[in-house]
């Protein structure tokens, strides 16, 4: 029986690169002498990106498209190739060839080896800002701290699973998933593969502070209740600090002739107080509506036209799918 590998490739505004990208993994995977499917997944994109797509799939039997009704999220992007993949093992890749396709090899040579999942981990960014690399660095070992599953640090979401790793992947349907944490949680045999990342190919990046900020929440809600647990260690401190600051009253009254007027202190322990009471109904408040998320159990993306399937396989997926 063919050893089929399915490679996943978001999508969002990527008409510049895609054709590169294109080529590029599609040389790879002809070396590699295996069945193959790059199975792109536009995420809303307001270019050229879906005709570009479409074009290929119509030329290239290997290429398949999924095209999302709107922006759904790189993430949730993600996951729908996962749930369209069929072969023995899938390959999450970006478009924009920061993670070098030509990795790909040395993936498949360790899974060949035993391994379930192989991440490629990052020892070097290239072509990114001091800031970016230094919140990166800062998030995956916060996350790293924060959380009982073994997540690993300076590893994105290029890596090879195997079947049996994302099938297990498809059942959780989480509606704000945290791609590389849910793969850390399943377990299996996982080792690592370092690599330094490339600048990036063409056009800009798509993630910027506002996605990074909401990709770092997803991460820290979905595998840590450690900053639900910040509102009793600050209340300690607090509690604490008070007690201290009771006794320097005392002193202060009882053997010297300060005139405490009390308002500076009182303005001063309000505000703290006050800051600290809305962060962590803040922190709740983003437990809480992914709670609501999940209570809607509204449909994690819909695919509004899909190109290279079979009819058969399409109207046969068992998946939480909304199709137009």
């Amino acid at each position: 029986m063919t050893t089929k590998i399915s490679v996943v490739i978001p999508l969002y505004n990527e008409e510049a690169v895609i054709e590169q990208t294109y080529h590029r993994l599609k040389n790879v995977m002809e070396d590699l002498a295996m069945d193959y499917e790059l199975l792109f997944v536009n995420d809303g994109s307001k270019d050229a990106t879906p005709s570009l797509v479409q074009e290929l799939s119509f030329t290239d039997p290997h290429v398949k498209c999924l095209v999302f009704s709107r922006n759904f999220g790189h993430q949730i992007a993600i996951t729908a190739g996962t749930d369209y993949a069929n072969g023995d093992a899938v390959i999450i890749i970006d478009a924009d060839l920061q993670d070098p396709p030509e990795l790909i090899p040395e993936m498949v040579q360790k899974w060949q080896q035993g391994y379930d999942v192989v991440y490629a981990q990052r020892i070097k960014r290239n072509g990114e800002t001091f800031f970016k690399k230094w919140s990166a660095k800062m998030f995956y070992r916060a996350l790293h701290k924060l959380t009982d599953v073994e997540i690993p640090v300076d590893t994105g979401d290029f890596r090879l699973m195997d079947k049996k790793v994302y099938n297990e992947l498809k059942k959780l349907n989480e509606k704000n998933p945290f791609v590389r944490g849910l793969v850390s949680w399943l377990g299996f045999k996982q080792t690592a593969l370092a690599y330094e990342r490339d600048e990036r190919a063409a056009g800009e990046t798509k993630y910027p502070l506002k996605k990074m900020l909401k990709l770092s929440m997803d991460g820290m809600t979905s595998f840590s209740y450690q900053p639900l647990k910040l509102a009793s260690y600050a209340g300690v401190a607090l509690s604490g600090a008070g007690f201290i600051y009771m006794f320097i009253i005392l002193f202060q009254t009882l053997f010297t002739n300060t005139t405490v007027s009390g308002w500076s202190s009182m303005i001063i322990i309000q505000l703290l107080f006050g800051g600290f009471v809305l962060i962590i109904l803040g922190m709740i408040g983003e437990y809480i509506g992914r709670i609501y998320d999940e209570v809607k159990d509204r449909p994690l993306y819909i695919v509004a036209e899909s190109y290279g399937f079979e009819a058969s396989r399409i109207n046969s997926e068992a998946v939480p799918i909304l199709h137009l």
